[in-house]
């Protein structure tokens, strides 16, 4: 079992950045491959970005170049770090574990771009 939190989201102007961060607790973090999705009013949830326990990463070719996935295993903990936002990239942002049929999400913050 593992539990996740996430953190940091808020009201941010265009061309801006904000740093997420996710807490897991539980179970053995680092074996987990963790990634960030999001989900706008009206739309499906998508897959913004991945990181595996080796640290390969994978991004969705929205936020290419502008976004950043990373981990510390040592501390239970991936970020999102999002710069020159958008007002597209307005959603609630989740944070999801998953390993072969275990899959964890949190609750999700919510990240508004507007000005």
């Amino acid at each position: 079992q593992v539990q996740l939190v996430e953190s940091g989201g808020g009201l941010v102007q265009p061309g801006g950045s904000l740093r997420l961060s996710c807490a897991g607790s539980g179970s053995i973090f680092s074996i987990y491959v963790m990634a960030w999705y999001r989900q706008a009013p009206g739309k499906q949830r998508e897959l913004v970005a991945t990181i595996t326990s080796g640290g390969s990463t994978n991004y969705a070719d929205s936020v290419k170049g502008r976004f950043t996935i990373s981990r510390d295993n040592a501390n239970n903990t991936v970020y999102l770090q999002m710069n020159n936002l958008k007002p597209e990239d307005t959603a609630v942002y989740y944070c999801n574990a998953s390993l072969l049929h275990y899959n964890y999400w949190g609750q999700g913050t919510q990240v508004t771009v507007s000005s």
